[in-house]
């Protein structure tokens, strides 16, 4: 198969009085698995039903393959829509729900029979091809949606939720499968989702959107280090956010004055001068925790100090929430990369010092702008 470019060209849409979407513009390359990601009621199914079809845009057009498909019913676009809840017939089996849509084309049953083999296989469900759906799992359910969908060869396929309905180790394990399948078949993968983890794991590129504003497309490494506002930082994520004022600015690094934690060090990631407000997202894994004080030897280091008001071990790493003198809380992870060696335990209300380094943090807002 071969997957079809996605152009939302100034797309609006109107319910009543509230606009869901405002002014969207997005183009999606053929064979990307594209992601739509953010909370709920952000806009992102309508977007997707505008561009399956059931929803009709206030204003804007949708373009695939740079042809626009505004006027075309759901059936006469090169899209197949995978949705949350299966929508598989209950009085099939396998076999005969990823069939229909070839059998409403009277295609010949031989043809039929090979192709359906061929999409059950992919989907890595061909020992219960004869097993109807109430026989299956949540997850061997949704592959037989996916089968239904990939067999009638879209060039698009849209993705609405559809893990969602699962538990949290079968929905890891089936959007690996999506992965798998995604990089078997070629085609063009849009997929909703409010889950930033799934959405990082697996997507070319993403799009963060919330109150029906487009706020940044960019790869996930793009949108996690250099988020476009605060909301993105906060929302992929866990991060830890500074506001100071710029008293002094050199030729690669600039010092802010903060309310609550000192002066600290930034790298010049954004054209800055002495008397700016600024705001800077720090990531806490970023940060490095110890109950010893560092030897740093560089003015690029930072470090303050505080007491470990929380801690939860997650096996890998711990989770710490620092409380500095002044009140202000820091997020900090830390990797237990060793065991024997590890220097003494960090225990709950213990002393700390944290640092990190100035090109560690970004600056995502100047004077109020991005």
């Amino acid at each position: 198969m071969i997957g079809g470019t996605v152009k939302v060209h100034n797309v609006s849409k109107n319910f009543g009085t509230t606009q869901v979407l405002k002014d969207i513009k997005l183009e999606i390359n053929a064979g990307e698995f594209f992601s739509l990601l953010g909370p709920s009621g952000c806009g992102k199914t309508t977007l997707l039903r505008i561009i399956a079809g059931f929803e009709i845009p206030t204003s804007g057009d949708i373009l695939l393959d740079n042809e626009s498909v505004i006027n075309k019913a759901p059936n006469e676009r090169h899209v197949n829509t995978i949705f949350q809840n299966y929508a598989l017939f209950p009085h099939l089996t396998v076999f005969e729900n990823v069939a229909f849509s070839l059998r409403l084309k009277k295609i010949d049953k031989n043809i039929i029979k090979s192709r359906v083999a061929e999409y059950v296989n992919l989907v890595r469900l061909q020992e219960h091809i004869n097993k109807y759906p109430a026989q299956l799992s949540g997850g061997q359910r949704q592959r037989v949606s996916i089968a239904r969908a990939l067999i009638n060869e879209p060039r698009v396929l849209l993705l609405d939720e559809p893990l969602s309905a699962l538990d949290a180790k079968l929905r890891q394990d089936l959007l690996m499968e999506l992965d798998r399948i995604h990089d078997i078949i070629g085609i063009t993968f849009i997929y909703v989702t409010h889950d930033q983890e799934e959405a990082m794991s697996v997507s070319d590129r993403i799009a963060v959107m919330q109150e029906g504003n487009l706020l940044q497309v960019g790869t996930p490494f793009e949108i996690y280090e250099s988020p476009a506002d605060m909301f993105v930082a906060d929302f992929i994520g866990a991060s830890n956010n500074i506001e100071g004022k710029v008293i002094e600015v050199t030729e690669n690094r600039a010092y802010i004055e903060t309310p609550d934690i000192g002066r600290i060090t930034v790298d010049l990631d954004k054209k800055l001068k002495a008397s700016d407000h600024i705001k800077v997202t720090l990531r806490p894994e970023k940060i490095h925790i110890s109950k010893k004080a560092p030897s740093l030897d560089s003015p690029k280091w930072n470090c303050i100090s505080g007491k470990v008001d929380q801690m939860v071990y997650t096996g890998s790493h711990t989770r710490f929430i620092i409380k500095t003198e002044h009140g202000r809380v820091f997020k900090t992870f830390k990797q237990h990369a060793q065991y024997f060696t590890d220097e003494e335990p960090i225990q709950w209300e213990d002393n700390v010092y944290m640092w990190w380094h100035a090109d560690d943090s970004f600056i995502v807002e100047v004077n109020g702008n991005r």
